[in-house]
């Protein structure tokens, strides 16, 4: 996997997770309940804390498999962006709830990753 790749998606992520923790903070901070702003918070934090490991990797001089990449990638789809859709539909009284069981996928995801990185790293 190229490390442009890695580097660009985390990047890419990074920089998005800023934005999203800055509209929750500060334009949701009225539109939102505590709980609601908490699982956005939380979506926030994954969303930046896999940026960061797709950055190290990108700039690891090892290759990285594409299975790492795409579990990370996929993952903070799947998990931050399902919670940010529960939660902001949920705040227009209209919670689309098809996406709750997709949160646990990309949880799952976001696990494999850090599971196929350890075998990969061993």
């Amino acid at each position: 996997m190229a490390n442009q790749i890695l580097l660009t998606t985390g990047v890419l992520f990074g920089m998005l997770s800023v934005v999203f923790g800055a509209f929750g903070a500060h334009a949701l901070k009225k539109t939102l309940n505590n709980e609601q702003l908490k699982s956005f918070e939380v979506a926030v934090k994954y969303q930046m804390y896999h940026a960061i490991v797709l950055l190290v990797l990108g700039l690891n001089p090892n290759e990285v498999k594409q299975s790492i990449y795409w579990c990370f990638t996929l993952g903070i789809l799947l998990f931050s962006f399902s919670i940010y859709g529960l939660v902001l539909s949920d705040s227009k009284g209209k919670k689309l709830s098809f996406l709750g069981p997709i949160t646990p996928i990309g949880g799952l995801l976001l696990a494999s990753g850090w599971g196929l990185l350890l075998i990969n790293y061993l």
